[in-house]
């Protein structure tokens, strides 16, 4: 009996609202304000706590009622309900829960469930305030005891179809999972075999004399060549770390080069209108489709930039795009999951604990993110921009934004010749060649010493030179450098950057002890195991130097020197430290070459002597070096 009162009552309830929505301009005028929600959360969980049971039509005749209600309620996503008889209506729907609790969720109280359905049917055509409030409140009560259980045994379509929806979310993550192992075990199994050769060498490469050396050295390039992106970038990474490797190892890794097979220019049309939201050609006027070169992480093209400006078709400028390869980002994470395990495990091997290879791979890996990342190189060149802003010997190619992407970047295409071309150059260009060694000599000091952000690859393929006339006849042409791939920099903490600039100065005073001293502080965790050995061999070192025998051994060739003592004493050096001195050890080189009178070190020497008596560092190298 009780099951057909509640039933009868959600009929009249349907019945009701329905009638509300068509009469709902002739109660506006009897009530004078109308209630607008949503369909009430009351009424909602009125109809999902009740339990069905597959008996019987009673089940299936609520649940459709259940269904006309809110399928007629929802249609407008509104309700009119008279302002006056809200809370009686929210009433009558909390008493209705009172007597379902009482019917369905047990046997133990039929003379309360028909009583309770006997008062919700008589207040539902009454106004009464007093009942409809304490129905209320016994309603709510009813409602927070089973509200959770309840809701969980009759699932609504939506949560049925959310289920299915995560269940096809976890069984397409659970394959793609477990695809990718099965591709990073192939990738294993395939460097293992490319990487055996030469790694069956490395315990005799010391012992079978100098030319089998150089055989081992050669094959590990060209097994770094043949692993790809991630491997080359590892292998020109570890060319700027001779505290770690041999001499003669980051030589030869330091040739290694990064060419890498063009992509097809449908994938670099289709990536640059999916990164941009426009076809090609609204974007540029012309588009080369050979690409001018091809790196491992990307390409570049050169194109022409549309302009216009109040209808006016303006002259279209020539830029650069540079185009990220297709799975590249895919294969470098893969690469460096293999590289990370290795080094982790390396942990467990005493020969190679001290190398703190976890450390250096973690390093390595922020180097490869500004790689791939176009949007970060970008970043960086806006920043070498602004540090640079009033120097007229030294630019930067310049981001045309919005046009900056992750995997596209358009900048500024910067004409000039390769600055190898007057370092390999032997006779001729002299005055142009010594500009070119104080131009880059200055760029980098003021990197160091005033900005604290270094480029980090300051190798001659990176460094464009351009001669630019002057308006006067009386002087001749000057040199301006523009500096390229700016993806690889460094910055150093403030006690770094005292002690580097201590370490040059002991260097340039020939002090053996204060250079070793600086040196075992250039690490936040020294595991030297004898300290005292390494700063006794230093002194020994410095002390020869200082003789007029060793009078003739260049500054930079003393720091090459000492850095391979590091490596012996397994002294640890903070990997942005080491780059930056490798960074000063690479520009000293090819600018030896333009110059052979000067000498990178005697002029920071010089200026950090001159700043110990200024007020402030900045300031003094800015007013030493501003052109």
């Amino acid at each position: 009996m009780s099951r057909l009162l509640a039933i009868r009552n959600i009929r009249n309830v349907s019945h009701s609202l329905l009638g509300n929505q068509k009469a709902s301009h002739p109660q506006v005028k009897k009530h004078g304000a109308l209630g607008t929600v949503g369909l009430p959360s009351s009424l909602c969980r009125l109809f999902s706590q009740y339990k069905f049971s597959s008996r019987g039509n009673a089940s299936f005749s609520l649940y459709k009622a259940k269904d006309n209600l809110y399928k007629s309620s929802c249609s407008k996503n509104y309700s009119v309900i008279p302002t006056s008889n809200t809370l009686t209506y929210h009433a009558h729907i909390a008493w209705k829960r009172l007597s379902k609790i009482c019917s369905y969720s047990g046997p133990a109280f039929p003379p309360i469930s028909r009583t309770a359905c006997a008062v919700s049917l008589a207040v539902t055509r009454s106004h009464l305030i007093a009942p409809s409030i304490f129905a209320f409140v016994l309603g709510e009560v009813a409602w927070t005891r089973n509200a959770c259980a309840d809701v969980e045994y009759f699932p609504t379509r939506n949560a049925l179809y959310m289920h299915a929806q995560d269940g096809h979310v976890f069984l397409a993550s659970f394959f793609f999972s477990v695809l990718e192992c099965f591709i990073i075990f192939l990738r294993s199994i395939f460097l293992a075999i490319l990487f055996s050769p030469s790694v069956a060498m490395a315990p005799f490469s010391n012992s079978f004399g100098v030319e089998f050396r150089k055989s081992w050295l050669h094959i590990v390039r060209l097994t770094l060549e043949k692993a790809g992106p991630a491997f080359i970038k590892w292998g020109q990474w570890a060319a700027t770390r001779p505290d770690l490797f041999p001499i003669d190892l980051c030589t030869e890794l330091s040739k290694l080069h990064s060419k890498a097979p063009a992509h097809s220019f449908a994938y670099t049309k289709r990536t640059i209108e999916k990164a941009f939201g426009r076809k090609l050609l609204e974007i540029f006027e012309d588009f080369e489709e050979e690409p001018v070169a091809s790196g491992s992480v990307a390409q570049v093209h050169r194109a022409s930039l549309r302009f216009r400006h109040d209808r006016k078709h303006i002259k279209p400028s020539v830029v650069a795009v540079k185009v990220r390869h297709p799975g590249v980002a895919d294969a470098i994470r893969r690469d460096f999951m293999i590289i990370n395990l290795f080094a982790k495990s390396s942990k467990f091997i005493p020969t190679l604990k001290w190398l703190r290879l976890d450390e250096s791979v973690q390093q390595f890996a922020v180097f490869m993110m500004s790689q791939v990342d176009l949007a970060r190189e970008a970043a960086h060149l806006n920043r070498f921009i602004y540090n640079f802003r009033s120097w007229k010997d030294v630019s930067f190619p310049k981001p045309l934004y919005p046009l900056v992407h992750p995997a596209v970047l358009v900048e500024t295409y910067e004409h000039g010749e390769c600055v190898s071309h007057y370092v390999d150059e032997l006779e001729g260009n002299d005055r142009i060649k010594s500009s070119l060694a104080h131009i880059g000599t200055n760029a980098l000091l003021k990197m160091l010493l005033v900005d604290n952000f270094i480029h980090a690859d300051m190798h001659p393929g990176n460094i464009l030179v351009r001669s630019k006339s002057s308006r006067r006849l009386l002087f001749k042409s000057k040199p301006h450098v523009i500096f390229l791939d700016v993806g690889m920099t460094a910055e150093l903490s403030k006690s770094d950057r005292v002690n580097l600039l201590d370490f040059f100065k002991a260097v340039a005073l020939r002090d053996g002890r204060t250079a070793a001293e600086c040196t075992l502080r250039l690490s936040k965790q020294q595991n030297c195991p004898n300290p005292q050995a390494f700063i006794e061999e230093v002194i020994e070192s410095f002390d020869f130097w200082g003789t007029p025998e060793g009078d003739f051994i260049h500054p930079a060739e003393c720091i090459e020197q000492l850095l391979e003592k590091v490596r012996r004493h397994r002294v640890n050096i903070d990997g942005n430290v080491c780059t930056v001195m490798v960074t000063t050890l690479v520009l000293e080189g090819w600018q030896r070459k333009l110059d052979p009178d000067y000498d990178v070190m005697h002029t920071l020497q010089t200026l950090l002597f001159r700043a110990d008596w200024a007020e402030t560092l900045s300031y003094t190298i800015e007013g030493l070096m501003a052109p």
